[in-house]
């Protein structure tokens, strides 16, 4: 017996004036446009050469427009001859990034120096091309200076990498990318000591031939030290200005600083309700010392639903969809339906489906910018392997961002539900709260490559059906290793522990209790299906969960990968498990990388599968598997 688990495929769409949609960057349905066509074609071949190589002669390579579009002919002679003197500026550039200022480049069309020929000169079809490039010596850093620089600060929010840490220092290879990164963090600096307006009003470069050196000094104006000022929102419709003024968490007299200005973005971002906002500083600073900004905000639509389905070989198939509703009283609320019917499967029993239906209420900025109010309402009929849910839950709650990385939430839920399992049929209602934590120091979410996630949340609740408390803990980490250039290969691992403290396994909610199994746990075995025999050959929930994952994953090409992993996990009753008790799944994937993330296709068998688990199980979903 095998099993095929295929994540559901969700269009969605604004309600509103459109003329088409896209699906993975494919476009369907949309207006055409015409293409600018080349009336006169010159193709060409080019040759090249270097008087170094390695990252020189590859800078060079890169730097030029000519080699990136051999393919392709160029607009005519004009054209050809427009991108060879372009090339001359563009490798020269790129040599001097390199540390090499006294470069001499060639570039001959037909045997003639291009930048001799004339736009309507006669050219073979095709015609050669040919660059030559001689780096010349390697340039070192002599005398570098800042006039002006920024004092030290003893503020760590406020403190700036000095540029001799970026190469900005004498003996060091003189590269304008050096120079360039130097001349922006001197500005930097001032500005995270409140100097909105610092600039750089000179740079002096002198490049001594004889010698191999460059000598630089850049020259900073800090202006005058600022502070926040009012802010205009203009392109708002629906929104309420005074509400997203509120948002950006900034107040007038403020010391400016520019880290506040990159999380009043974020603040904004959250919101789900702008397609774009963008701030624009006055052109000076007041007499007050005040800065005046501009914010220009462009909305969404008010309404956006969307539809999918899902299927897999044990489950069958699953349609869902949803409705939103943004901004729905001018302060970025949002209301979300969703309904969900799942397991269909030939022949059709309505009676073995899955139901779902529920609605989440958020409202952004409560209390503080950084603070969203939830709450949700939901109902289900849902049969898992081990049991069978039929529930209503209600739960309102806090979610507060710490800081880019670090989320608190926090709030109280009541559920009602009746569950069919090895127990018999029990009624449970259960008022809890809950608090967690999650870190995300991930570069990606989707398709990470490097960083920590860690999360935890602790639930304690009262069981009024049998009188009895409960607490449930769960904690999770996980983190990446990437290697070779551009991480062409990612080590990958995660582990996940739960306890539950409370009363007999057959007076707690089977919700509460924990299995294992499944895509987002051990691959390999069916949903929920791991956890605690009776000794009767049933299964129920455990006390206590333990999970991990280990994943190799590499790019063949850039678009295409493999993933090689292995899963495992433990499920207990009332002690944690011993070896014999490990269940462990492993398995290979392929991955398609696309702009949304990556397509995943995994096939995982069971390593000590007992009765009653399939023989395989195919994962097929968008981003990493963890």
């Amino acid at each position: 017996m095998g099993a095929l688990c295929i994540a559901a495929a969700t269009l969605s769409a604004a309600v509103g004036p459109a003329y088409g949609f896209e699906i993975f960057g494919m476009k369907f349905f949309e207006d055409e446009t015409e293409e600018s066509v080349i009336a006169d074609p010159q193709p060409y071949t080019v040759t090249f050469s270097s008087s170094e190589t390695g990252a020189v002669e590859t800078a060079a390579r890169n730097a030029s427009s000519l080699i990136a579009d051999e393919s392709e002919p160029a607009s005519g002679a004009a054209g050809l001859i427009a991108k060879a003197r372009g090339d001359y500026r563009r490798i020269v550039a790129a040599l001097y990034n390199e540390g090499h200022y006294g470069a001499a480049v060639s570039i001959r069309i037909g045997g003639v120096e291009a930048a001799n020929l004339a736009p309507d000169v006669n050219l073979p079809d095709p015609v050669d091309v040919t660059i030559a490039v001689s780096a010349g010596p390697l340039f070192t850093f002599n005398n570098v200076a800042i006039v002006n620089q920024a004092p030290l600060t003893s503020d760590p929010g406020d403190e700036v990498e000095l540029p001799v840490m970026r190469g900005y220092g004498a003996g060091q290879i003189a590269r304008s990318s050096v120079i360039i990164a130097a001349e922006q963090l001197a500005v930097q600096a001032w500005q995270q000591q409140g100097y909105a307006k610092a600039e750089v009003v000179n740079r002096e470069v002198i490049a001594d031939h004889a010698r191999q050196t460059v000598d630089v000094t850049i020259t900073v104006n800090p202006g005058r030290l600022a502070a926040f000022g009012d802010i205009t929102v203009t392109g708002a419709d629906r929104m309420n200005p005074e509400f997203v003024r509120q948002q950006t968490g900034l107040a007038v007299g403020q010391e400016y600083d520019p880290d506040d200005i990159e999380r009043a973005q974020k603040r904004l971002d959250r919101l789900e309700v702008f397609r774009a906002a963008r701030f624009q500083a006055a052109q000076d600073i007041g007499a007050d010392g005040l800065l005046p900004y501009q914010l220009i905000v462009e909305e969404l639509p008010g309404r956006r639903f969307g539809a999918g389905a899902s299927f897999s070989t044990v489950d069958g198939l699953g349609l869902e969809g949803y409705h939103l509703w943004r901004n729905l009283f001018g302060q970025a609320e949002r209301l979300r339906l969703d309904a969900r019917v799942a397991s269909i499967a030939w022949p059709v029993d309505t009676a073995q489906f899955d139901y779902f239906f529920g609605g989440t209420f958020t409202k952004p900025g409560f209390l503080t910018p950084d603070t969203d109010l939830v709450a949700a309402i939901s109902a289900e009929r849902t049969i898992y392997p081990t049991y069978t849910e039929t529930s209503a839950i209600g739960r309102v709650g806090l979610t507060h961002y710490l800081s880019d990385q670090l989320t608190l939430e926090g709030g109280a839920s009541y559920k009602r539900a009746r569950f069919d399992d090895v127990f018999g049929t029990r009624d449970f209602s259960t008022l809890g709260v809950y608090a967690g934590a999650t870190f995300d120091g991930r570069d990606s979410t989707v398709d990470p490559t490097e960083g920590i996630y860690a999360s935890g949340m602790a639930e304690p609740y009262y069981d009024f059906s049998f009188g009895k408390m409960g607490l449930r803990l769960t904690a999770e980490a996980r983190t990446y290793f990437g290697f070779s250039q551009d991480d062409q290969f990612v080590l990958a691992g995660r582990i996940k522990a739960g306890a539950l403290l409370g009363p007999g396994l057959n007076e707690i909610p089977p919700d509460k209790l924990f299995f294992a199994g499944g895509g987002g746990s051990v691959r390999g075995y069916g949903y929920k299906s791991i956890g605690v025999d009776n000794g009767n050959g049933q299964v129920t929930g455990g006390r206590y969960l333990l999970e991990g994952s280990l994943e190799a994953r590499a790019k063949v090409t850039e678009s295409i990968g493999v993933v090689g992993f292995i899963d495992g996990g433990y499920v207990a009753a009332d002690k944690f498990p011993g070896l014999e008790d490990l269940r462990l799944g492993a398995g290979i994937g392929a991955r398609y990388y696309t702009g949304l993330g990556p397509l995943r296709l995994d096939l995982a068998i069971p390593l000590n599968k007992r009765a009653g688990d399939p023989d395989y199980a195919i994962y097929a979903g968008i981003g990493q598997a963890f």
